[in-house]
């Protein structure tokens, strides 16, 4: 089981912690909502569990639960522009459906 980071989501995690001041990388999951069942969580973290598991990509942790490492499983997180919009894309191999706004998927 992993995830992965792209050089770009790693550069952006990198600069909102160095203006945070501290952190040790982010929390990646995922949250029973939206039309399609499931969203993406993601949220700076200064302290890690005992049962979760750790990644490192760039120089950037990335830290999964074990309920969220099933849908996980193989997920590169990038960050993207597009035009005037940014943030960061889920490339999930275990999506089977989104819904039409993009906000939740189904595995």
């Amino acid at each position: 089981m992993v995830i992965s980071v792209t050089q770009a989501a790693a550069d952006h995690v990198r600069r909102h912690l160095d203006k945070r001041g501290s952190g040790l990388g982010i929390r990646v999951g995922v949250r029973t909502t939206g039309c399609s069942g499931m969203a993406y969580v993601l949220e700076f973290i200064d302290a890690i569990g005992p049962e979760d598991e750790v990644y490192e990509g760039h120089g950037i942790k990335v830290v999964v639960d074990p309920k969220s490492m099933v849908y996980l499983d193989g997920t590169e997180l990038d960050f993207v522009k597009e035009g005037l919009n940014e943030g960061f894309q889920f490339n999930n191999p275990n999506v089977s459906a989104e819904c039409g706004c993009g906000e939740s998927f189904t595995v």
